[in-house]
């Protein structure tokens, strides 16, 4: 496997066995800023593609170890909506999947934005980008799969950072160094066992195989914002599992977001499948806490008041009724 970066130069890049016989590579650069893997745009003489490698760590945390092969489970996520008559406008097309060097190039989508602006205080929807969102994720859970891949290596790895990390009283991150104050805010919740205990089962249900496709990482990093609409990408968390687990992770960056209760009014009245409220809420209290007190930290306007007051709503999402 080449190990590829963001200065792997051109002659690198050509060695591969990616590219047609009389094509020539013009240039490359970053391609966005990717968590989990290496993101380039390259420029030829025919045509600009996207090129994404996995490997052995987690592209922003270096010390954290990840399976080389999610890049498989993002191919076989776009691979399995590529005939579907909406899902595939949404999402990149594959061009060419190299397992050696665990690379995937696909279509360029341009200079699209992701929607981490939703988190700025004066943020206004447009109501195309909103119903786009709603129609993608409709479309998605009404999918009829029977051979995805269970992906199970990334779910233990990602609950690691969405039940356990966060959690733990003695975890080596300090939260002061996101904001005064928060790391003996966050005191509370890791000390409270009836709390952990409930948290505990509903990350027994998150690695269970479900019957439905999910996204896996629904939230607005994975939204792009295109001259041709908007677009999904990053799917390599994509598995088997309960639809109510995107549902939750999406609202849960409504509420990071401080969006309106009616948006996520909208956006179940348009929402065409049945689920469990109290399941989805508690998949989204557990969202809201990995991303104010874990290492996946979002940029955030809130204040320390606003973070306290969330971090004791999610709470309550996730302890049984």
């Amino acid at each position: 496997m080449i190990d590829l970066n963001e200065h792997s130069s051109l002659e690198m890049l050509h060695s591969l066995p990616l590219w047609g016989k009389d094509e020539k590579l013009l240039s490359v650069e970053p391609a966005g800023e990717s968590n989990m893997n290496l993101v380039l745009r390259v420029n030829t003489s025919i045509r600009s593609v996207i090129l994404k490698q996995s490997k052995p760590y987690v592209r922003k945390f270096p010390q954290i170890l990840a399976p080389v092969n999610r890049i498989e489970i993002e191919l076989c996520y776009y691979q399995l909506i590529e005939d579907d008559d909406i899902l595939s406008g949404y999402s990149p097309k594959v061009i060419h999947y190299n397992a050696e060097h665990h690379i995937l190039l696909i279509e360029d989508l341009g200079n699209g934005i992701d929607f981490n602006t939703i988190y700025a205080k004066d943020y206004k929807w447009d109501d195309n980008d909103f119903h786009s969102i709603s129609r993608y994720l409709n479309a998605l859970h009404a999918l009829e799969v029977s051979n995805f891949p269970d992906n199970m290596e990334m779910k233990k790895l990602n609950h690691e950072h969405l039940f356990r990390f966060p959690f733990l009283e003695e975890n080596g991150f300090d939260l002061d160094i996101v904001q005064p104050g928060l790391q003996k805010i966050s005191l509370k919740y890791k000390t409270d066992a009836e709390f952990k205990a409930a948290l505990e089962l509903l990350g027994k249900r998150y690695l269970a195989i479900g019957t439905t496709l999910l996204h896996g990482d629904f939230y607005p990093a994975s939204w792009l914002k295109t001259e041709n609409g908007v677009k999904i990408i990053d799917t390599e968390f994509a598995y088997m599992g309960d639809s109510e687990y995107d549902l939750g992770v999406l609202f849960a960056h409504f509420d990071l977001a401080r969006m309106d209760e009616s948006y996520q009014k909208t956006f179940l009245q348009l929402y065409q499948h049945s689920y469990a409220e109290d399941l989805v809420n508690a998949y989204r209290g557990m969202e809201i806490m990995r991303r104010l007190i874990g290492i996946a930290q979002l940029p955030l306007s809130l204040t320390l008041a606003e973070k306290k007051s969330l971090l004791e709503k999610a709470r309550n999402y996730i302890l049984p009724q």
